[in-house]
């Protein structure tokens, strides 16, 4: 198993980092939190779980082991893939899911794209004895639900944008989190930043 990588950030994409490591370009798939701390040109290490299929093997990068394995445990529930794992770690940090898992607060799961009431009713059931307790004091919200303007910013930062253009690119999109009605998808409104920024250019 690759356990981390650490090199140079060679490329930024809106999911997936490249990291430079012994002259080869590892592609890292990353969720917006996570791309939000790397900068292109400049040193990185991420903690990574390898996903083994018949035809692929990709590459999950994370800010820490507790994401990753916050990650992998996530997976042991049943209809959890990669990918859903992956959005469930867009949408909340790691203590916020074992709040939500130990609180049974099927509200928090069901804002992650991809889970419904049953799914999040079932999650629920199937990882309250695998994700433990919450390590961190409690908050109101979680880092990445209450400070998505910060994070979309960063984000897009990272991937080479100037501030001027971070700016109005988070200012396009607001009306569309605040539509939402429910946590911001940060991931979601990644992708609309990056369509306005490309019709501005």
């Amino acid at each position: 198993m690759i356990a981390f990588v650490s090199g140079t950030v060679a490329a930024l994409a809106p999911d997936a980092a490249v990291v430079e490591v012994g002259g080869v370009g590892m592609a890292v798939q990353c969720t917006p939190n996570t791309l939000s701390t790397l900068r292109l040109g400049q040193p990185a290490k991420l903690a990574t779980s390898l996903v083994v299929r018949e035809d692929s093997l990709t590459l999950y990068g994370f800010v820490d082991d507790d994401e990753r394995q916050v990650f992998e445990l996530l997976q042991t529930a049943s209809g959890v893939g990669p990918r859903l794992a992956q959005a469930m770690l867009a949408v909340h940090t790691p203590d916020a899911l074992r709040r939500a898992v130990s609180t049974s607060d099927e509200k928090a799961l069901v804002a992650v794209p991809g889970i419904g009431k049953k799914g999040a009713q079932k999650l629920l059931l199937e990882l309250r004895d695998r994700l433990g307790e919450p390590i961190g004091a409690p908050a109101v919200g979680t880092a990445v639900t209450s400070g998505w303007r910060d994070q979309l910013h960063a984000a897009l930062i990272g991937l080479g944008y100037a501030t001027r253009e971070a700016d109005e690119a988070v200012s396009a999109v607001a009306p569309q989190a605040e539509a939402a009605g429910g946590p911001p998808q940060v991931g979601q409104l990644l992708k609309a930043a990056l369509q306005t920024l490309n019709r501005a250019r």
